[in-house]
C-alpha cells in the first residue's frame, strides 16, 4: 500500500490495483463470451462502482452500454440497513433489455437482490450480476453474482469505490480499514 498520509487508518492489504485490474480483464473476456451478439446495458451502482466500471467496461471488446442507479442501504453505517433507498434512478428502459449489474462488493446481497428483482420487474430480459469484491460470510441473500472477482473475508473495508462515510474510495487496493476509524 502506497498511502502514507492514511497508513494508520489501515490494517492490512486485502487486494492489490494489480490484482484488480488482471481479474477484470478476465471477467470482461467472460462476459464477451456470454454476451455475443448483444449490446448489455452495462449498470454501475453509484458511488462505489465508479472505479469497477470505469475499468470492466474499459477491458471490454465489444459494444455495451452505460447506465447508472444509486441506492442506498448503508448511509454512514458500517452495517446495511436492508431498506433500499433509490437515490438516482435509470435514465434507460430495460425494457426486453440484457442488464449486467456491476457493483464494487456484495456484502449483505440485500440490496443487490432488491436491485435485480426491481430490474426484471421492469422488464429486462436478464440480469447478471458482476462484483469486484464479495463477503461469502455477510451474505444472507439468493445473490449469487454471474462474474466474481474475490471473495474477502469479512471485515470492513475500504478502496477502490468502498467507503466509510465517503473517505477511502480513491484508495486504489482495497484494505481493511483500523477498527479506531469507526468504533
Amino acid at each position: 500500500m502506497r498511502y502514507n498520509d492514511i497508513s494508520d487508518d489501515l490494517d492490512e492489504l486485502v487486494v492489490s490495483e494489480e490484482q484488480i485490474l488482471a481479474r477484470l480483464e478476465e471477467l470482461a473476456r467472460e462476459v464477451e463470451r456470454d454476451y455475443e451478439g448483444s449490446t448489455p446495458l452495462i449498470l454501475g451502482v453509484l458511488k462505489g462502482a465508479v472505479m469497477v466500471v470505469s475499468d470492466f467496461v474499459r477491458a471490454l471488446r465489444i459494444h455495451a452500454e452505460m447506465d447508472w442507479m444509486a441506492v442506498s442501504s448503508y448511509g454512514n453505517g458500517t452495517v446495511s440497513s436492508g431498506v433500499v433507498k433509490i437515490l438516482k434512478d435509470l435514465d434507460t428502459d430495460v425494457t426486453g433489455r440484457d442488464v449486467l449489474i456491476v457493483e464494487d462488493i456484495i456484502d449483505s446481497g440485500l440490496t443487490l437482490a432488491w436491485l435485480r428483482d426491481n430490474l426484471m420487474s421492469r422488464g429486462a430480459r436478464s440480469v447478471k450480476i458482476l462484483t469486484a469484491l464479495r463477503k461469502p460470510d455477510a451474505v444472507v441473500s439468493d445473490v449469487v453474482p454471474d462474474y466474481l472477482g474475490f471473495d474477502i473475508p469479512n471485515k470492513f473495508i475500504v478502496g477502490y469505490g468502498c467507503d466509510y462515510a465517503e473517505k477511502y474510495r480513491n484508495l486504489r487496493d482495497v484494505a481493511v480499514l483500523a477498527p479506531h476509524m469507526y468504533s
